[in-house]
């Protein structure tokens, strides 16, 4: 495959099929208004979504469109495993991966991965029985150890419920993008224009040749703590890389063609939602998508060891 072509997969995987409204309406849940006092201030005004400088036309991140925000706040930090768990323990709620009985876990990080089955498309991921949250790698694992790190496991319906839980929301396209620049400015990477390299590890992607090796030049193999690498100038961390981030939009492609209106259609009728900011997984040369205005759509019961979400308020 050439190296274009290979930019327009990714390492992301299709969901179970359910679609977002059967799921997300399931159980009301009480808030308690436990927003941390450290969530950022964003003042609003004139900003955009999207890029003039697109990689990957075929996931709809350009060209720019013109947006304007109303005052927001942002956690700076993915909501983490021991603030799910104080969610869980608080509400008893269970998650898709526990209600389906199973999750997606890379490979790499199975004694026997052969012994689980593998989506098609996406040969890298094991469907692991077990796995879930709380059980990251599937049975006998489990988070104390994370407890640090950015929640993964967890689908949008998850996320939401949280978001509830906590008097917050996710953020919508435009205001996840807007804090990942630091404002209204165009520029492809939290930290600027400069490309991360072997040198160069501001964020916790794919070092090596994905998936067969990681030289982890970055320090990790996985995810990273949700507060690692340097914030950008607003205070935000891993805006990019460590883990993809639940939105609040439907995955849509803005163009006139056909096609692109028989993928928005299917969007919404199967509950495909939008997710930002790329993974440990992601590498230049196969899923180039850690940049700011990078995207990409899955169903909104989907889990996997990559996923996870953070928090933002009006």
């Amino acid at each position: 495959m050439s190296e274009t072509g290979a930019k327009k997969l990714s390492c992301c995987v299709p969901g179970r099929g359910a679609t977002a409204s059967s799921r997300a309406t399931r159980k009301t849940i009480k808030t308690n208004g436990a927003l941390p006092d450290r969530l950022v201030s964003v003042p609003g005004g004139a900003s955009h979504v999207g890029t003039s400088k697109t990689e990957l036309p075929i996931d709809g991140e350009g060209p720019p469109r013109k947006v304007r925000l109303k005052p927001y706040r942002i956690d700076p930090i993915a909501v983490t495993y021991d603030w799910f768990a104080k969610f869980i323990g608080d509400t008893g709620y269970k998650t898709d991966a526990e209600t389906y009985g199973w999750s997606l876990v890379f490979f790499a990080f199975l004694d026997n991965p052969d012994q689980h089955e593998s989506p098609i498309q996406t040969p890298w991921w094991r469907k692991v029985e077990g796995a879930t949250w709380a059980q990251p790698l599937g049975p006998g694992s489990d988070w104390e150890s994370m407890a640090d790190h950015p929640v993964t496991h967890v689908s949008r319906n998850d996320a939401n419920a949280f978001a509830q839980w906590v008097g917050g929301r996710l953020p919508s396209e435009a205001e996840w993008e807007h804090a990942a620049r630091s404002g209204a400015k165009e520029q492809r990477f939290p930290w600027g224009e400069e490309e991360p390299s072997d040198a160069f590890t501001p964020c916790n992607i794919w070092q090596g040749t994905f998936p067969s090796h990681n030289t982890t030049r970055d320090g990790y193999a996985g995810t990273a703590p949700a507060k690692s690498f340097k914030p950008n100038a607003l205070g935000l961390y891993n805006m990019v890389g460590n883990t993809w981030e639940w939105s609040a939009d439907t995955f849509r492609v803005r163009s006139q063609r056909k096609a692109a209106a028989t993928l928005n259609k299917a969007a919404i009728t199967e509950g495909v939602r939008l997710l930002k900011g790329g993974s440990y997984l992601c590498h230049a040369s196969y899923c180039y998508r850690y940049r700011i205005a990078a995207r990409t759509g899955v169903h909104a019961d989907t889990s996997t060891g990559h996923t996870g979400f953070r928090i933002v308020a009006d």
